[in-house]
């Protein structure tokens, strides 16, 4: 397989869970499609090195995070997010309103969080990546990643924004103390 076939089957697999990573990283879904972009130009750019990972999706993870943070880096962040919930449209897939609380706890929750106890929830629950994927992402100890992670699921489940889901915040009980 040549270098831009094998590049773009691996990029159309991995764009919904990059996009949706970095949506619980903080971004805007517009803004997490320009993530994801980027992060994935990176890795185009790179393909050789990429592909010589020893963890092709952990390798991509941290360009991801590390696109995030030099995003971050360079933009004025005016805008706030808002208490308000937007509107939402019935999809006929549910109760949207449903859907946008709980988004909406969830996004609130996540903020809660220092930005390296989220992003290793993130990857670890949403990008479904292992203890030692979540390391090599982060370039940080598997340790640490444990940790981190035990501080996180702590902090969530104390969440006021979870309080009404009680099945999610029972479960991250049970998981964040050693």
């Amino acid at each position: 397989m040549d270098h831009d076939t094998e590049f773009a089957a691996y990029a159309e697999e991995a764009w919904p869970s990059l996009v949706r990573s970095a949506v619980f990283l903080g971004c805007r879904l517009p803004e997490a499609e320009d993530l994801a972009q980027t992060a994935l130009a990176r890795c185009y750019t790179a393909w050789a090195r990429v592909r010589a990972a020893d963890d092709r999706d952990a390798y991509v993870y941290r360009v991801l995070v590390n696109s995030l943070r030099d995003s971050r880096r360079r933009r004025w962040w005016g805008e706030r997010p808002t208490d308000e919930l937007p509107e939402a449209r019935a999809t006929g897939r549910g109760d949207a309103m449903a859907d946008v609380d709980t988004a909406d706890a969830v996004h609130r929750a996540l903020a809660g969080l220092s930005a390296v106890n989220r992003d290793v929830v993130v990857l670890r629950y949403f990008a479904q990546l292992s203890e030692r994927e979540t390391a090599q992402a982060l370039g940080v100890p598997a340790g640490t990643v444990k940790s981190r992670l035990s501080r996180a699921l702590r902090h969530l489940a104390a969440d006021h924004h979870l309080a009404d889901f009680g099945a999610l915040t029972d479960g991250l009980k049970g998981r964040g103390t050693p």
